[in-house]
């Protein structure tokens, strides 16, 4: 039995049709950890750019107030005041002067010189024995209501650390026999760093992770390479999962080097499980990176892709994800926008598994919100994403 021409000519040897789609997506990937070597802008990002914002931000931003200028004015000078004036003059929240008249230390809080005084009137001692309560005064530039509140909080344990060694001492007798002793839960050292920088992480990832694939894709619209790419047989998918892999990788790489810097660098404990952060930063990564794949597919520009990059997601997770601000006390409507904002989810997780542990009931909802917005990301970029140059 002999075969005709035709029929020996239209066999075709191919490859099986998914490791086709390997080799290819291998090349993809191999490509990008190429470009990434060749233009060591991505690496900087990454890597460098966490640094940088952690070490700005971790030491600038506090809401702690330290080293407070504060005026003592002591009308009348005895063992009383100087034992007060040396309860503030000790405290590593004041900076003290002491002003010998009102009228000086009023004039030294205009000139922004001092943020408090503290009046001791002449009558102190007396209205001690008499226990009558002691007159003073205490006056707190209210320009800033947060700090004024912070300040006043510390002028009040000063003066209550210094009553209690009146009385141990046998010198005064408090009129109230019931002693506050307060227990601060997750954050015992009121430190504001080791609420801070968790929800700085949150922050700096979502702006790594837009840029990672936000101006790559736009450096490659403009210089045509992508135009190029899409003439070969490989698929939408296999482009955007070339893409995608390779800087998920130095995302977490990033986020790695940032975790690392909050533990062992600013000290802020660690009480949950590095499993369940690793899960979660995972999910927030996809959710960034799409957010960067989106707007490189609609923007096709470096420059516009940069700056909406910083709009879209950079601002948003630093005003409206609770990093500083609280969402409760922000008006209805503002709090109905947070919840587009994906950083919020992942601030509230970094900061529970930081400072309380592996809480599931907060973990999980925030969690599975963090997988809708992936998902939702990742689809709009492949809705968008056409194989065409219009």
């Amino acid at each position: 039995m002999t075969e005709s021409p035709g029929s020996s000519a239209s066999r075709v040897v191919t490859a099986p049709a998914p490791r086709v789609r390997a080799i290819r997506l291998r090349g993809l990937i191999r490509k990008e950890f190429l470009q990434v070597v060749r233009d060591p802008s991505s690496i900087a990002i990454a890597f460098f750019l966490p640094v940088l914002l952690l070490v700005l931000f971790g030491y600038g931003v506090s809401l702690n107030a330290k080293h407070v200028p504060l005026a003592v004015v002591a009308e009348k000078p005895d063992s009383l005041t100087a034992g007060l004036t040396a309860s503030f003059r000790h405290s590593s929240f004041f900076d003290l002067s002491v002003y010998s008249t009102m009228s000086e230390a009023e004039q030294a809080l205009r000139a922004h010189q001092v943020q408090a005084i503290v009046r001791l009137r002449e009558n102190m001692a007396q209205a001690f024995t008499s226990q009558d309560g002691a007159p003073i005064q205490v006056i707190v530039n209210g320009s800033d209501a947060n700090t004024a509140r912070l300040i006043l909080g510390y002028i009040q344990e000063s003066i209550a650390i210094w009553l209690e060694h009146l009385e141990r001492a046998g010198r005064v007798v408090l009129p109230i026999p019931v002693r506050i002793e307060p227990r601060i839960w997750f954050n015992p050292e009121v430190e504001s760093r080791h609420f801070l920088v968790p929800g700085l992480i949150a922050v700096i990832m979502t702006l790594i992770g837009a840029l990672l694939t936000a101006l790559v894709m736009a450096r490659e619209w403009e210089r045509g390479t992508l135009e190029a790419l899409m003439v070969t047989p490989v698929t939408i998918q296999e482009i955007l999962l070339g893409k995608l892999l390779p800087y998920f990788l130095l995302g977490t790489g990033g986020l790695a080097l940032s975790v690392a810097m909050a533990i062992w660098l600013f000290q802020v404990p660690f009480r949950g499980s590095f499993g369940v952060l690793a899960g979660t930063g995972a999910l927030f990564l996809l959710v960034a990176l799409g957010m960067g794949l989106l707007i490189s597919v609609v923007a096709r520009n470096q420059f516009i892709a940069s700056q909406v990059a910083i709009l879209a997601t950079f601002l948003p997770a630093f005003i409206l994800s609770g990093f500083i601000f609280d969402l409760k006390s922000m008006p209805a409507p503002i709090q109905v926008l947070t919840y587009g904002v994906a950083a919020r989810y992942f601030v509230e997780i970094l900061q529970t598994l930081f400072l309380a542990g592996t809480v599931w009931d907060l973990i999980l909802p925030n969690a599975m919100t963090l997988v809708i917005m992936a998902l939702l990301f990742l689809g709009l970029s492949r809705w968008k994403f056409r194989k065409r140059l219009d």
